[in-house]
């Protein structure tokens, strides 16, 4: 086995095998434990502020509340390991609604290690299109599966004031290379188009966490077109009219 993450809790590796064997897998715990031993250095790397094991751990606490309204519950376990495996910043131009979680190469890791593993393709599959579900985080109709992630991933729109606060400055530190009027329009597009939908979360339970995620997001959009405001009063004037 490989060197993990000394300072992952002890729990994560062993999650991660029950959940692995849960759905069907058949290769040796030491082998399912060196691909969790990579999974967590993976949500380890150093330029995660918010996608990092933290993040991690919520998700998987959150679906293990709302275990009781999924199907599978161990590929949804499996779909919150792999759902940011694949991250890079870099990548994005300005801040979107995945951030740098990379949800189609993570799906598609999710698959080929997962099969390794001895799981069958079906359920391997199945985990992957979980994952890039995240992608838009709108769960397909009557996917309880889908729901249950999608809200579990979301859930930390809710978090208490204090709480949610530390997570805006995480997310703005992972993307801290970008221009802060690049970010702040980007932000802003974000909650906009959240506020905008008739409901955020859709399983029954993650319904419970909409009103406190409706009053983060709407205290979090008034306080960036504020500064967006200031920011575009601070600009340079452009040259005369001749």
């Amino acid at each position: 086995m490989g060197v993990v993450n000394a300072d992952a809790p002890q729990w994560f590796l062993s999650a991660f095998v029950r959940s692995c064997l849960g759905a069907g897998a058949t290769a040796s715990e030491d082998a399912i434990r060196t691909v969790g031993e990579e999974l967590i250095n993976r949500w380890s790397e150093p330029d995660r502020h918010f996608h990092n094991l933290r993040h991690l751990a919520a998700v998987l606490h959150r679906v293990d509340e709302l275990a009781h309204e999924t199907h599978e519950p161990d590929l949804v376990r499996l779909a919150a390991w792999y759902h940011g495996a694949v991250f890079d910043a870099d990548r994005k131009v300005a801040y979107a609604t995945t951030g740098g979680e990379q949800t189609t190469l993570s799906g598609e890791l999710a698959r080929t290690q997962l099969e390794a593993l001895g799981l069958s393709a079906e359920s391997a599959d199945r985990v992957a299109e979980l994952v890039d579900t995240l992608a838009r985080h709108k769960p397909q109709s009557g996917d309880f599966d889908s729901a249950v992630l999608n809200d579990a991933d979301l859930g930390m729109l809710a978090a208490e004031p204090q709480r949610y606060k530390e997570y805006v400055r995480s997310i703005r530190a992972e993307y801290a290379h970008i221009p802060l009027g690049d970010y702040l329009d980007a932000r802003i597009k974000v909650l906009t188009k959240l506020l905008g939908r008739s409901r955020l979360y859709a399983s029954p339970l993650g319904a419970t966490w909409e009103e406190p995620a409706r009053q983060n997001l709407d205290a979090e959009l008034h306080r960036l077109v504020k500064e967006r405001k200031q920011l575009a009063a601070q600009a340079p004037a452009g040259p005369a009219p001749r």
